[in-house]
């Protein structure tokens, strides 16, 4: 069962004393995140914007209560740091970290699975439950409490998109960001599940972009019935060149597959309303809502 968050999650960041981990730490701190706790190897006994750090999650725990974990370890260690969560039975457990080896990103996800720990990542902002907790690094000023869910595959445009829902007044319930990498721990449908049963998500909006079919997949989901409230998407990459890749890892396409078109067209074949501009989204919500 995918579970999110909510201002009484309690948080641990894995590599707080880096200078990521404690910058964004100060930021979710001040979002209202309830971060009890810090973990970095050999800096235990430190303090890092009044959180305790300990050595490792287990010495955390047997002096914090926890819930969940945000990892901000450097990609060769961001595995050993994913394991340490995932043992520890926190849930979700968010790598930030870009640039993590694709064979560690799928033993990550196979040992998640066999536990039952939801994986946010690697390689992505976050997710945020507006107005209450975030576990990212999203700026926090774009999104204001309200009833529209977002899924996202990038981080640019999660933030620009959330942006033109508060704009057009409708605000945002939880938002969460898959991951730009080719192997990430949950997928469009995953979340969708989970929109589909939460009641202060009314709406939504998907976000994607070229590469993989996990869009198509999503595509296919809605058709057949599975999620049925109101749903608005973008799809990035339109100009990209066939075999480059553009910006994110996962973000290639290959063998005619993975092109903006055909998701586009996929969606549509849904019924999904589909933004020609990133703004127009919010606007599909706005008359759907």
């Amino acid at each position: 069962m995918t579970r999110f968050i909510d201002k009484e999650t309690r948080v641990v960041v894995q590599g707080i004393t880096g200078d990521q981990g404690e910058f964004h730490t100060k930021l979710m701190k001040e979002y209202g995140t309830k971060i009890v706790a810090g973990v970095t190897p050999g800096r235990g006994g430190q303090e890092v914007e009044g959180i305790p750090v300990y050595d490792t999650i287990r010495e955390a725990q047997q002096v914090e209560e926890i819930d969940a974990s945000i990892i901000f370890v450097p990609a060769p260690f961001s595995l050993d740091a994913a394991l340490e969560a995932v043992e520890a039975e926190l849930d979700p457990v968010v790598v930030i970290t870009e640039g993590v080896p694709v064979r560690d990103s799928i033993e990550l996800v196979a040992r998640a699975n066999l536990r039952g720990t939801t994986i946010i990542g690697p390689n992505t902002p976050g997710l945020i439950k507006a107005g209450e907790s975030k576990m990212g690094i999203m700026p926090a000023q774009v999104f204001k409490k309200g009833e529209v869910g977002i899924i996202s595959r990038s981080g640019t445009l999660f933030y620009e998109i959330a942006a033109h829902v508060t704009r057009v007044g409708l605000g945002q319930s939880t938002c969460v960001g898959l991951g730009g990498d080719p192997v990430v721990g949950l997928d469009y449908i995953d979340i969708l599940k989970w929109f589909e049963d939460d009641p202060e998500t009314k709406g939504v909006a998907l976000i994607g972009e070229i590469g993989g079919n996990s869009e198509e997949r999503a595509a296919q989901f809605i058709k057949d019935g599975g999620f049925t409230k109101p749903i608005a998407a973008y799809v990035a990459g339109r100009s990209a060149v066939p075999g480059k890749r553009m910006g994110h890892a996962g973000a290639i396409i290959q063998g005619g597959t993975g092109s903006a078109d055909s998701k586009i067209s996929a969606l549509r074949d849904a019924g999904v309303a589909v933004g020609e501009l990133p703004s127009q989204v919010a606007e599909a919500l706005k008359e759907l809502l």
